[in-house]
């Protein structure tokens, strides 16, 4: 039986609490029917958290910590902190995402796509690789050259971008029509033929990428950047950093 999880999280990168259905057990790893559990993908990192049986005649439950989430075929597979647990397939469970850790990848994940607008609208410039993290997050970019005296200019043209409180929104599109927006893809090299639906996130009339990962409703919620650093990281690849603040 070919087993798909359904991710909770493309429909709704807010919710924090879910229940599911396990469909295979292997010791310390899990697999459910669905999940709101990010899986370490696309430079984002897993989601953290908690499941327990969801049994309202127990209220003993004991909750089991999910370490780490990854993609394994069409599924999810939740890594749990422990292989001693009195879970099995067919329970019924609930799970709760670490909001804390999830609002703080949203956050980095939309200002990465608004610093990677700036620089494609200024330099034409495709992201060659990324990396969210917790207190700082990368992008990569295919730049021969590298103006560093323009990084200060980016980080402000980016966070007057930021000062518009502009709504973030995510919709599927037909590929043939989502490959007929100029913008939509700045990874270089993605998304195999045979995607058929690609997830659009758009923030406001300025940009819309092709992205799987998780974001904020609105603009207002990040913060503002800062670029800490503007690294060479060999030919034609280019890196800055940046934090929130």
């Amino acid at each position: 039986m070919i087993l798909i999880t359904q991710l909770l999280y493309l429909d709704d990168s807010y919710q924090k609490e879910f229940k599911a259905t396990i469909t295979n057990v292997d010791n310390k790893f899990i697999t459910l029917d669905k999940t709101l559990f990010y899986p370490n993908s696309g430079g984002q990192p897993t989601d953290i958290g908690t499941i327990s049986k969801d049994d309202n005649d127990n209220n003993d439950n004991i909750e089991f910590k999910v370490v780490f989430a990854k993609k394994q075929g069409a599924d999810v597979v939740l890594e749990l902190e422990t292989e001693d647990h009195n879970l099995k397939e067919g329970d019924s469970i609930k799970g709760i995402i670490d909001w804390n850790i999830r609002h703080k990848y949203m956050r980095y994940h939309t200002a990465s796509h608004v610093i990677s607008y700036v620089v494609y609208k200024e330099t034409g410039a495709l992201i060659t690789g990324n990396q969210l993290g917790l207190e700082k997050s990368r992008v990569d970019f295919n730049l021969e050259n590298f103006d560093r005296e323009k990084i200060k200019e980016y980080e402000q043209k980016a966070n007057n971008i930021l000062k518009q409180n502009l709504e973030v929104s995510c919709e599927g599109m037909p590929r043939e029509e989502a490959f007929k927006i100029p913008s939509v893809l700045k990874l270089k090299n993605v998304l195999p033929p045979s995607i058929d639906i690609i997830r659009i996130v758009k923030i406001g009339d300025l940009d819309a990428q092709a992205c799987g990962g998780t974001h904020v409703k609105n603009t207002q919620e990040i913060g503002q950047i800062e670029i800490i650093k503007a690294e060479n990281k060999g030919k034609d690849n280019r890196r800055i950093v940046f934090k929130l603040k």
